[in-house]
């Protein structure tokens, strides 16, 4: 009998973003397709390259949720190897350790969590991080598009900003065992006549005397309405958490007929940071989300966190742009697929 020796894939951290998506995407790709790879130039444009603890901590969780096996996974590494095992699921706490986002350690095993066996974790960590989306984004945007595949449901238990974190999240997922042979497909090219714009502003319980979530949620009202003549449903939220924080996340559903997705949904988040105001932080939310409702297509940061489930499902996403992230996951997402994406203009689309 012939031992079958399985080609890995290898992937130069540096290429293009070059960031730590590249991992993430590869890790959950990895599972679906049962195929190793290596990952090498680790972040290498960063100022501190190598893995960090949400990279770290998002190769660990995929190795309690399955059989795999890794290598040179350490702080600090520059290249690892990864080789896929059976996806078992199950229930597990992670502590990233850090203020580490955990929308951004979810990427990671989102694809496997949808598709294969349920899964269920308790993380703590990051809610409200820069450079990547926060959890009230992931959990009202990017989560409408997998739960067409998947009963998923989050719950934020509590907020983690930057710098100590400490936020809990909850997240289950219950896939509903669909067949890739037959999966629907994602397809996103129209314009939707009209929106709804729902909103959550959030803030640390010492803000409450600034009334900066109240500051954030007016402001960002005022330019939609005076936009589109939209008056977004934006709600407030105060938290106890282990740092000073806000953010404001907004997202719009406009529907669309004879689709699959029966909504487009898009949205938009902001940060609160030192000096910079509430009601700037709360108006650059919104010109954000205004931008994609009059462009046409998802928000650019959506369009990048869809193109491996977009790979999985084919069909295709128009956006608002084309950013270095989705060209990033597009060349990667296209070494473990037979079908390749490619993009035209503003548009990502599956070959079939």
């Amino acid at each position: 009998m012939k031992t079958i020796i399985m080609e890995i894939i290898r992937i130069d951290g540096s290429y293009l973003e070059g960031g730590g998506q590249m991992l993430r995407t590869a890790l959950g790709l990895s599972i679906i397709t049962n195929k190793p790879f290596s990952i090498y130039n680790i972040r290498t444009n960063r100022p501190n390259p190598g893995l960090k603890n949400q990279h770290l901590h998002a190769i660990k969780t995929i190795l309690k949720l399955s059989n795999s096996k890794a290598e040179n996974v350490f702080l600090g590494s520059r290249e690892i190897t990864f080789y896929p095992g059976e996806y078992k699921g199950g229930s597990f706490e992670i502590d990233i350790g850090t203020a580490g986002s955990i929308a951004l350690l979810l990427q990671a095993i989102m694809l496997p969590a949808i598709f294969l066996k349920r899964t269920k974790l308790r993380i703590i960590g990051g809610t409200e991080v820069s450079f990547s989306p926060t959890m009230d984004y992931f959990k009202n945007v990017v989560l409408y598009y997998y739960k067409k595949y998947c009963d998923v449901e989050v719950k934020i238990k509590k907020r983690g900003y930057y710098p100590k974190g400490r936020g809990i999240v909850e997240i289950a997922t219950n896939p509903k065992n669909i067949q890739f042979e037959n999966i629907k497909q994602i397809i996103i090219n129209k314009k939707p006549e009209s929106y709804d714009i729902l909103g959550i502003s959030t803030a640390s319980n010492d803000l409450i005397q600034k009334k900066v979530a109240e500051r954030q949620k007016i402001s960002a009202e005022e330019f939609i309405y005076n936009e589109l003549r939209i008056k977004p449903n934006i709600t407030c939220q105060y938290s106890a958490s282990e740092s000073t924080g806000s953010s404001i996340t907004l997202w719009a559903y406009g529907a669309i007929e004879d689709n699959f997705l029966e909504n487009i949904v898009l949205g938009s988040d902001y940060l609160g940071e030192k000096g910079l105001s509430s009601e700037e932080v709360g108006l650059r939310a919104a010109m954000m989300i205004v931008n994609a409702i009059q462009t046409g297509g998802v928000d650019k940061f959506l369009a990048d966190q869809l193109v491996p489930l977009l790979g999985i499902a084919g069909g295709c996403i128009k956006t608002t742009e084309i950013t270095a992230h989705t060209k990033t996951n597009v060349f990667v997402t296209n070494l473990f697929l037979d079908k390749k994406l490619k993009i035209e203009d503003n548009t990502i689309i599956r070959e079939e």
